[in-house]
């Protein structure tokens, strides 16, 4: 079982290496010789290239080093060694002159992809011993910059990998100025933790995030030994257990950025010291050998998903031949901070989260059998109300169930086009040069954090026993003339972006449910209501 086991964190990391060598532009004497963003160097429909895309320097340095099964091709192929470097190349000579770079827009200067792919930079450069001198010189003006920078909005897990570049660079240069500033973002990361264990993400607690917070980490306590980060961990990992799902999958919709998200190696590197851990990580591999894994497959995020599984099989704590995972313990509980409630019985798991309206998740028998994001209404005038944005629903937790209930809120549907798209690069070339911090607030309160109340009303009350009822119900507000068209408790919807959300599951195909029935009624009186039995 422990080789097989080894072999399912390697087969998913190798299967992202040959779209990874596809995605960079290979010809040593082109300008954009290294470059991993294909939309730029290639397609020529980016305007710059994205310093994220820097970070897949990583999953080709550890097959270069490494002999993985089924990876016989890459071991020891010099030409992965110089795509390694053509990349750090690269991103060196793409940077802005403070050591920074851009993501999504130009002079955005991004920490968060300045984090990662100083990370993967800098874990290539330790991995294949590499002697640049002027490698060193870029990253000690990049872990400069992150040292001295913050971004608006709480996001642990740019913080964790912020805390783990900055180690790195330490192990590099044997400059202390880079181990206190990792020390001191590690204080204030720290000080984020919930008392129930989690990290925040933006407006609050995240599973699939909190995976890569607990993986970042995990890696750093590894490495710098700091007595501060295993007690933070064992929190973390207590939490997380209580939402991973019986088929080994994370998190989902009801989380506070809608992730999927399963970064497994921070899990194998605490299970040398915390039984939970392995025990989670046990669970996620035997949903890997029925197919549930995390899909990061699109050319932005398929790195993170090769690394960290690649790394997961080196560092494998190895599952007894013949030992049987723990049955989860049984438990049904309402956590008070991320609002989160939690009913566990074997292998049947429910989940719903009162910050977000009444998100909903169900496991039956191992299975997911249904989940939905919340209600979703459109109206006569065009507007999309949802239930499902952060706010501060009303709760009632019973012996029985759950209740949550609110104001709908209004959906954005921001789609750029060409002329609005030029005047916006314009004003990042522009404003944005100078003042990118309070461009970045702006768009995440235009796409992530605003929000807008609407006066229609919406409760949800879920009743568990040994079947999950629910009852929807929903207002429309006594003045003006307001007529619904369609009304869905929609699978997979969500209204804020999220690089990592809106991923391949095969929980995104179940159907969403046509409450059009009940729209004669509630145009008419003003009221209408729903109940029935889910999965």
């Amino acid at each position: 079982m422990m080789g097989k086991a080894k072999d399912l964190y390697a087969r998913v990391g190798l299967s992202q290496i040959p779209h990874i060598i596809s995605l960079v532009d290979r010809h040593r004497l082109s300008p954009t010789y290294g470059c991993f963003d294909r939309g730029f160097w290639h397609y020529k429909t980016a305007p710059f290239p994205s310093g994220m895309s820097q970070e897949f320097v990583l999953p080709l340095a550890l097959v270069f080093k490494f002999e993985f099964p089924g990876g016989h091709g890459y071991f020891q192929q010099p030409r992965l060694r110089e795509l390694v470097e053509a990349g750090i190349g690269f991103a060196a000579r793409s940077s802005h002159r403070d050591g920074s770079c851009d993501d999504y827009f130009p002079y955005e200067k991004a920490l968060g992809a300045a984090a990662f792919s100083l990370y993967a930079m800098t874990e290539s450069y330790l991995l294949l011993e590499l002697q640049r001198p002027d490698f060193l010189e870029f990253f000690r003006k990049r872990g400069g910059w992150l040292a001295s920078h913050q971004e608006s909005g709480r996001l642990s897990n740019h913080q964790a990998l912020v805390v783990l570049a900055l180690y790195n660079l330490f192990l590099l240069t044997g400059d202390q100025r880079f181990e206190q500033a990792a020390r001191e973002r590690l204080g204030l990361l720290l000080g984020w933790q919930s008392p129930e264990g989690w990290f925040p993400e933006y407006e609050g607690c995240d599973p699939g995030y909190l995976t890569a917070t607990i993986d970042f980490l995990a890696k750093y306590e590894l490495k710098s030994k700091d007595e501060r980060v295993r007690e933070a961990l064992e929190r973390a990992i207590d939490f997380l257990d209580k939402f991973v799902h019986p088929d080994g999958t994370c998190g989902g919709e009801y989380g506070s950025r809608n992730t999927y998200l399963f970064f497994p190696h921070g899990l194998e590197l605490c299970s040398r010291w915390n039984p939970l851990a392995r025990q989670i990580a046990d669970r996620y591999i035997r949903g890997l050998e029925r197919g549930n894994r995390v899909h990061l497959d699109d050319d932005r995020l398929c790195a993170h998903l090769s690394y960290d599984h690649l790394q997961a099989f080196l560092d494998h704590g190895g599952m007894g031949e013949d030992r049987e995972i723990p049955a989860p313990q049984s438990l049904r509980y309402y956590f008070t901070h991320s609002r989160l409630f939690v009913q566990r019985e074997g292998d049947d798991h429910f989940v719903v989260s009162a910050a977000k309206g009444g998100c909903v998740s169900l496991h039956r028998k191992g299975r997911l059998v249904y989940s939905d994001s919340g209600l979703v209404a459109k109206l006569s005038n065009g507007k999309v109300l949802v239930s499902h944005l952060v706010d501060d629903y009303h709760v009632i937790v019973g012996e029985d169930g759950i209740q949550v209930g609110g104001h709908f809120g209004e959906a954005r549907f921001n789609v750029p086009g060409p002329v609005s798209q030029a005047f916006f690069h314009l004003g990042m070339c522009s404003l944005g040069k100078w003042k990118s911090d309070l461009v970045r607030r702006l768009l995440q309160r235009i796409l992530i954090v605003g929000k807008k109340r609407h006066p229609m009303r919406f409760r949800r009350s879920f009743t568990v026993s040994d079947r999950v009822t629910l009852v929807d119900e929903v207002w429309l507000p006594e003045k003006g003339n307001l007529k619904v068209k369609e009304l869905w408790a929609g699978t997979d919807h969500t209204s804020i972006y999220v690089a990592m959300s809106r991923l391949y599951r095969p929980g995104c195909l179940l159907p969403w449910t046509d409450y059009g029935f009940v729209l004669p009624s509630l145009n008419r009186d003003g009221y209408g209501r729903v109940e029935r039995v889910l999965g």
